[in-house]
């Protein structure tokens, strides 16, 4: 459950709801138990006023008796439990219970009155809480005939002010703000957690959904939602997507159709080239080995034995012809063993060099050292190797140039490889060219098949490799990549130039 997204931002959002209306409600309560407290103190020094000035008349006015009966009639207040006046020592001269009259009270009293606060609220086991306030009766001018000058306190007026009325509307007034801060939390939190749902989880369930649907190949799916906030933006990003991918989906089964379509008419066109091929070898072979032996009676200086040459030539070139289109209609399955990859370069080189087309370049080599050997078919790599070192003599057969063999190792797809570049300076191969070079019978060349470098590609994938090409003005440089020998392989089969 709480791996939801929108359960989390719920418990988060009642959590801090909760939080902010308990301080809310703490605040209040605290802020209205201060105003009742201070409500009922200001009554309390309210009737302590009306007593002292009752006091005062009636004692400035001779009429003393006067004093209980004012006492007694306060301390019959339904607040009150008594009024008192007492005597600066602690004696209790005046109360509103007679029983009180001369008893001694903590002189703490007196010095309570002079404290900045003028009352305390008292923790009492009949009564509960009881509010009492103490207020001085100053000696003034018209008191001075009866009790002298030199006394500034005559007396403390002293009531003791019942809180359970108070302390009934502290507890009411708190049980309001609870009862109705848990309400509203409820409220909001039923309202917040619609909200959440209704406008936030329903469309990302419909977005899940839809994406469930598409995981399973049905791209015929589109969210329909009106808003326009961040969520419509987003379901609007995935219709979009989705109709894209539609479009994409389309145009590669459209693609993958042509594909098939095409590599069916070149497996065909490759099985009747071989079929055709190997019906055209056999004569060949004798065609070559009559007009060998003919050439061989006429005079090399004659005529006829100059055309004997061509002839000789062009039935050479289409025995090439054929076992190319043989080897890529069917090429023989490779038959592996661990090769010293150098050594094969080098043979390789040598033998390349022989052709008359190579006489003018320069040939430069950086081999590496201590590569580990790898596990190919000897005879189809140097196929490749020759492949291309012809290529690059026929690039620079006009103008010259340097012929530069690197090894190196790499590494792709943890896996361990040893790297052949072979670079020229010649007039590089153009863009579009550049595109098309894999491609069978696609050639340049006035009497090319247009299969060696296709071969070559067949040849490097059937022994899990890699071959590549990246070209400018200044050269070409194509780069194959050899897995090398792990355990298992059979033992290193050492080529010798």
């Amino acid at each position: 459950m709480f791996r939801s997204l929108i359960t989390r931002v719920i418990i988060v959002m009642i959590t801090l709801l909760i939080g902010g209306v308990f301080i809310y409600t703490y605040y209040n309560i605290n802020r209205q138990q201060a105003i009742l407290i201070e409500t009922a103190r200001e009554n309390a020094e309210l009737l302590l006023n009306s007593v002292e000035s009752g006091i005062f008349n009636n004692m400035h006015c001779g009429t003393k008796p006067n004093v209980n009966a004012i006492l007694d009639l306060v301390g019959k207040q339904n607040p009150l439990i008594n009024v008192n006046i007492v005597h600066p020592h602690g004696i209790i001269l005046h109360s509103s219970n007679p029983a009180n009259v001369g008893n001694q009270v903590n002189l703490g009293v007196y010095r309570f009155s002079k404290s900045h606060g003028n009352y305390s609220i008292i923790k009492n086991a009949t009564y509960g809480d009881i509010l009492s306030m103490v207020k001085p009766i100053y000696n003034r001018a018209l008191c001075h005939a009866c009790h002298g000058s030199e006394v500034k306190v005559i007396a403390l007026l002293r009531v003791n002010y019942l809180m359970n009325r108070t302390k009934m509307q502290i507890l009411d007034s708190s049980r309001i703000f609870i009862y109705s801060s848990i309400a509203m939390v409820v409220f909001l939190s039923i309202m917040i957690s619609l909200i959440l749902l209704v406008l936030v989880k329903k469309p990302l369930d419909k977005m899940i959904n839809g994406m469930a649907i598409i995981e399973h190949g049905d791209l015929n799916v589109h969210i329909d939602y009106e808003a326009k906030d961040e969520i419509g933006r987003l379901i609007s990003g995935f219709n979009s997507m989705v109709d894209r991918l539609t479009i994409t989906r389309k145009e590669l089964e459209q693609l993958h159709f042509e594909q098939l379509e095409r590599a069916d008419r070149l497996a065909s066109i490759g099985e009747m080239a071989a079929g055709i091929a190997h019906e055209i070898k056999n004569p060949l072979a004798g065609i070559n080995a009559a007009i060998s032996v003919i050439k061989h009676e006429v005079l090399s200086d004659n005529a006829r034995g100059l055309i004997l040459g061509e002839v000789l030539e062009q039935v050479q070139r289409l025995d090439k012809t054929t076992n190319d289109l043989l080897y890529f209609g069917k090429p023989s399955v490779p038959e592996r063993a661990c090769v010293d990859v150098e050594s094969l370069l080098k043979k390789t080189i040598k033998f390349a060099s022989l052709h008359q087309i190579g006489a003018d370049i320069e040939q430069r080599f950086e081999f590496e050292g201590g590569l580990p050997p790898v596990y190919v078919d000897s005879k189809q790599i140097q196929q490749v190797f020759l492949n291309l070192l012809l290529n690059a003599f026929q690039s620079m057969f006009t103008t010259g140039g340097i012929l530069l063999v690197r090894t190196s190792r790499a590494y792709r797809d943890d896996k361990e490889f040893v790297r052949i570049d072979f670079s020229d300076s010649g007039p590089g191969i153009s863009p579009q060219i550049l595109e098309s070079i894999f491609t069978p019978f696609f050639t340049t060349k006035v009497q090319g098949t247009g299969l060696g470098l296709t071969i070559c590609l067949k040849l490097v994938k059937l022994h899990n490799g890699n071959i590549s090409v990246v070209s400018n003005s200044s050269g070409t440089v194509f780069t194959v990549e050899l897995p090398t020998c792990q355990r298992g392989d059979s033992e290193t089969s050492t080529v010798t130039s």
